[in-house]
């Protein structure tokens, strides 16, 4: 159902991905696959009912959407990222299937069994999967730490713009949460102009802690402490869908 791919600019692969995240990727990444063959009715991909769902897009390492994944287990979790080692590690922190695991990978499938099975995974460009999410659909929406494309010729492909916004406005339920941290001024400044004049989200900071400061239910992310030890102060965003 998924065609004309647009142009994606950004890395897919990266070093060589060892023996045991070679095998998640193999066997249990089409376990939790979400599918484009049709329009999705996130109640049906998950085995359990849940009070809610959440969409983080470009999940990185995964460390941010594993750990809000165990302690929000009441809640679905769909996680879209292009970039191949990061789905691995995500796959890895949900299993408990570790690099160091790879005797008789076979013998280690029943590890699978064992997670909280909240967590879907759609491992290509958001922008493909975005007309086959249901309207009003999530409960939260997270962009951590996005490409910030900080020079000017290519500020068109930063994913907080017109197109994006819109498709976010429809997927989010009225009330729901946009919440957008980065560490990059050009993309912190490009955010607060581009969200101040959009119509249908309203930031909800009443002071400057409440940007400053990661909210309460924040899971630390490796890219995050990296950015903290070379100096570069995050900020987090919090919009909700009016």
């Amino acid at each position: 159902m998924v065609s004309d791919k647009p142009k994606f600019f950004g890395r897919r692969k990266g070093r060589i991905i060892r023996k045991a995240k070679s095998f998640l990727l193999e066997n249990f990444l089409p376990r939790i696959r979400v599918s484009t063959d049709k329009k999705l009715d996130l109640k049906t991909c998950f085995p359990e009912a849940k009070d809610g769902y959440c969409l983080e897009i470009g999940f990185g390492d995964g460390e941010h959407l594993a750990s809000l994944s165990q302690k929000m287990s009441q809640f679905g979790f769909i996680g879209v990222e292009v970039y191949q080692n990061g789905v691995a590690n995500l796959l890895s922190l949900i299993t408990g299937l570790k690099d160091g695991n790879t005797s008789n990978l076979e013998n280690e499938i029943h590890l699978l069994a064992d997670r909280a099975d909240n967590v879907r995974v759609y491992d290509d460009d958001v922008r493909l999967l975005f007309s086959l999410l249901p309207d009003a659909a999530f409960d939260k929406v997270y962009l951590l730490f996005p490409d910030p494309w900080p020079k000017t010729k290519h500020a068109a492909r930063r994913f907080i713009n017109h197109d994006n916004l819109q498709n976010l406005a429809r997927i989010i339920k009225k009330g729901g949460i946009l919440q957008i941290a980065t560490d990059h001024p050009v993309y912190k400044t490009w955010t607060l102009e581009t969200m101040r004049t959009n119509k249908d989200f309203i930031w909800t900071a009443k002071t400057s802690n409440d940007w400053r400061y990661p909210p309460e239910d924040w899971c630390e992310t490796k890219y995050q402490r990296k950015a903290i030890r070379e100096g570069r102060k995050p900020v987090f965003f919090e919009y909700r869908r009016l």
